[in-house]
């Protein structure tokens, strides 16, 4: 009870000073939870709405959804004679038919697409007793007859439609209009798709191309009857494997692990972000306890001198540690919570709503977030408890109870730091250097952790170099204000190594991802210069197929040599004496060949379009021994087997394509029907020499009517890879942010807490002729001199990763090294920046201190 009452009033005498190290635990807590709940909101919000939209059973074709349907624009169908053979089924109460489509774009009176921007779908769809279980009528009526349609109240909503507008709905068999009759709200969250309903026949007719089928029937359980009763009994009917027979339960599992992937992406990007801010806020813990504990070495001293076991001393530190820990994670799960509900708002200005009405806080978080607080702040304060408790009763006769300024760096801990460093590095060196990718990753990772961890243990070390060459460049223009800057950076170089590192953590991370997203725009931009003959690129952003109306139009254009088409055929490959390969071949015109520059090793890529023929990849020839001339029979898996002679062997080195099957498209036609063709999903085009610009202007006014379509030529192209490259890396920086906002309170902890160290001397400063304009000035300066180390040891080190990567990565096609040096140099600038503003707050306490009670200080 001792120890615990001598924390109690330690802690609440020292809450000042533990207030940056206790937001630190606020916000990476914050953070894990946030994560959490966010995840389990979007969960519990899928989860809802497919249960809510599926029925007892439901049967649809075995085709249905599976990797090897080809996207022929048309879903899968059933026949509508099924609803009678179901109807007869024991424990059936009613059926009804779905039918509904996901290739479809539905455009509004100007020509904008009014579907999601967030990669969920559009979908049209017939109104049946599924969806009044789900959705209900907010205004006007259901749509009779083609020329009308209903719209959900969202879209509706969000792109301002109401009763008596035009919308234009465009599919694979054509396109055309309807007036919006009515609104239907959803009953549950709808996360973010855009519905539309048509009557039962138009939806057959325009977008089935069958009147005589549905996409799927919902089969409704007599009372009394269970699913799975009702699903046994619909299978004895129907046969095992003629149809795809599911649950309610199954569906929505089905649906659920179809996203979950997803949503595992998210979750575990996020918190291996939080992983990185509860490693800065480590240093920025240890930093404070370490502080704390050399303040109080003289009250530390009495208390070992009037008894105080080493033991006891030790577990005071590690109480107000526990303190600390307990009361920060408690606020950061408060906080992780309101940081879902605006991640939630976020993501709803993005386009995907998420209602709060689902917020999702199960059990575990709390528990999650207090635990990985506690424990993380406990072990941070673990080796300052133990220099506390090392402390001699002798301590308690120091004038001021403080360790001597220049303490020295721990000797072991310096040899194990230049020990890791230079392995970390010839493990960065093999990585570059590895010729196979798996086994370089292994050494990449081991090289990051060994010079990051080593880079941390010779902080020291380098903070009294690194400090003094930043002080000859930057602050001897100051005068002795720059010089006592520096020499209070100097004062303790393990406190300005910790505090430099936290910074350097965040920096690497942002200077490695820096190389390689320039690289990696580099790398596409040569390789398009090198390898893409074709001047333009048709595709879709949202990977719709190009419908064959726009595939013909583009056909037709004035100006335009060629047209290529670039279709994806699932197949099975038996090589004689081989087992059977499941993979893919593009079917693409033999223009191809022109357009995009594909290297072989034998043979012509032309010749690979001719009749019967194709191509194979390096890899594949080797491994099957395959080779020109050689007869491989391909069975379609929508069509018939063909026997086709390999004409040539593509370059596994080729970034372009690498690994793909050719065959033409004559050829594919032979042996798949023309309704199981997949559609294009990219086309390319080549003007005719000298009409470039002409032909450019042509194709995008052509394709004005399909908005969802897009135009460009090289240029475009390799803008669009820069600006997707440079939203990616703009979010991960973002995330990154918060490490770097705790490392910064690291900063501000750090010259705080030395402000109240050197109290007496700052009295005493002052007392000789310092002004309070020259001490903040060297307070501030400290303080940049400080996040000018963390940041060139940061730069440093993330240069270093960020090459290694692109090295290995050459791998896979990023062949070109890029190093953004104007990205480089901001954030060296924006570190100063962080300095000044880090310093601002102890720099004015600082200032407004009385200088007699200062130099009264004990």
């Amino acid at each position: 009870m001792t120890v615990l009452r001598t924390s109690l009033r330690n802690f609440v005498a020292h809450k000042g000073r533990m207030l940056l190290s206790g937001v630190a635990v606020v916000l990476s807590v914050a953070f894990v939870c946030g994560t959490l709940v966010f995840t389990d909101t979007m969960n519990t919000t899928f989860d809802r709405l497919f249960t809510e939209t599926a029925a007892d059973v439901t049967v649809s074709s075995k085709d249905a959804e599976s990797d090897e349907a080809p996207d022929t624009g048309k879903p899968a169908t059933v026949p509508a004679s099924l609803l009678e053979e179901l109807e007869g089924v024991e424990g059936v109460s009613s059926v009804s038919g779905g039918a509904y489509s996901m290739g479809v774009t539905v455009v509004n009176e100007d020509n904008e697409n009014v579907g999601s921007t967030t990669g969920a779908p559009t979908i049209a769809s017939n109104w049946s007793e599924v969806d009044e279980r789900s959705m209900e009528i907010a205004s006007g009526r259901l749509p009779r007859g083609e020329g009308e349609v209903m719209v959900d109240a969202d879209t509706a909503k969000k792109h301002g439609l109401g009763l008596g507008d035009e919308l234009r709905t465009i599919a694979a068999s054509g396109d055309f209009r309807a007036e919006v009759v009515g609104v239907a709200a959803f009953r549950s969250t709808n996360p973010g798709a855009t519905v539309v309903y048509f009557d039962t026949e138009t939806v057959q007719k325009r977008l089935l191309g069958d009147s005589d089928a549905y996409t799927s029937v919902a089969v409704t359980a007599a009372e009394g009857v269970g699913d799975e009763e009702l699903k046994r009994n619909v299978v004895a009917a129907l046969g095992a494997g003629e149809y795809k027979v599911q649950t309610r339960e199954e569906y929505a599992a089905e649906s659920q692990d179809d996203l979950g992937a997803f949503l595992d992406v998210i979750k575990y990007a996020l918190l291996g972000f939080a992983g990185i801010a509860l490693l800065v806020g480590v240093f920025l813990i240890v930093n404070t306890f370490s502080m704390l504990v050399a303040q109080r070495t003289r009250e530390i001293g009495l208390m070992r001198a009037i008894g105080s076991s080493r033991r006891q001393v030790n577990r005071s530190v590690l109480v107000e540690a526990l303190l600390l820990g307990v009361l920060g994670s408690v606020l950061g799960v408060g906080a992780g919570v309101g940081l879902a509900v605006g991640l939630m708002e976020l993501m709803g200005l993005a386009g995907m709503n998420l209602s709060t009405d689902d917020l999702t806080v199960a059990w575990t978080t709390p528990v999650v977030g207090v635990v990985l607080g506690v424990v993380v702040t406990v072990l941070a304060a673990y080796l300052p408890a133990r220099r506390a408790g090392r402390i001699s009763p002798m301590a308690a006769l120091r004038d001021d109870g403080l360790p001597a300024a220049g303490s020295r760096v721990g000797r072991v801990r310096s040899g194990v730091g230049l020990v890791l460093t230079p392995a970390g590095a010839g493990a960065l060196v093999v990585a570059a250097g590895s010729d196979e990718a798996s086994g370089g990753s292994l050494f990449l990772a081991l090289g990051v952790l060994l010079t990051l961890v080593g880079f941390v243990l010779i902080g020291p070390l380098l903070a009294g170099f690194v400090v003094r060459v930043l002080g000859a460049v930057l602050l001897r223009v100051f005068g002795p204000v720059g010089r006592m800057a520096e020499r209070n950076a100097l004062r303790n170089p393990r406190r300005t190594g910790a505090t430099g590192a936290a910074l350097m953590i965040g920096l690497a991370l942002v200077a490695s991802l820096s190389v390689v997203g320039a690289s990696l725009v580099a790398s596409a931009s040569d390789e398009l210069d090198r390898s893409v003959g074709a001047d333009f690129i048709v595709q879709s952003d949202a990977y719709q197929p190009i419908v064959p109306e726009v595939a013909e139009r583009l056909r037709s254009v004035e100006g335009i040599e060629h047209v290529t088409e670039y279709r994806v055929l699932d197949v099975v490959l038996r090589v004689p004496g081989g087992e059977p390969v499941k993979d893919a071949v593009t079917a693409a015109s033999p223009t191809y060949a022109q357009d995009l520059r594909v290297e072989t090793v034998s043979g012509e890529l032309a010749d690979a379009y001719e009749r019967d023929a194709m191509s194979v990849p390096e890899d594949f020839a080797e491994k099957h021994g395959v080779g020109v001339g050689d007869r491989v029979e391909v069975d379609f898996e929508r069509g018939g087997t063909a026997t086709l002679t390999v004409r040539a062997v593509t370059a596994a080195d080729t970034s372009v394509d690498q690994g793909v099957m050719y065959v033409s498209t004559a050829t594919a036609e032979r042996y798949v029907a023309e309704d199981r063709m997949p559609l294009n999903m990219i086309m390319f085009a080549k003007a005719e020499d000298g009409r470039e610009d002409a032909a450019y202007a042509a194709l995008k006014s052509e394709l004005e009517s399909f908005p969802q379509y897009t135009v460009r030529n090289q240029a475009d192209y390799k803008e669009l890879l820069e600006d997707q490259v440079g939203q990616l890396l703009n979010m991960v920086y973002g995330l990154l942010a918060l490490a770097i906002l705790v490392a910064v309170l690291g900063v501000v902890n750090t010259l705080a807490l030395s402000v109240v160290e050197r109290t007496r001397e700052i009295g005493l400063m002052r007392a000789i002729g310092l002004s309070r304009r020259q001490l903040r000035r060297m307070i501030r300066l400290e303080s940049v001199v400080i996040a000018l180390f963390g940041a060139l040891l940061g730069l440093g080190l993330g240069l270093g990763w960020g090459v290694a990567a692109q090295r290995l990565l050459a791998l896979e096609g990023l062949k070109v090294l890029e190093v953004p040096w104007p990205t480089i140099a901001t954030v060296f600038v924006g570190a100063a920046v962080v300095g000044l503003v880090a310093a601002l707050v102890p720099a004015f306490r600082a200032g407004r201190m009385n200088v007699l009670s200062a130099i009264a200080t004990e």
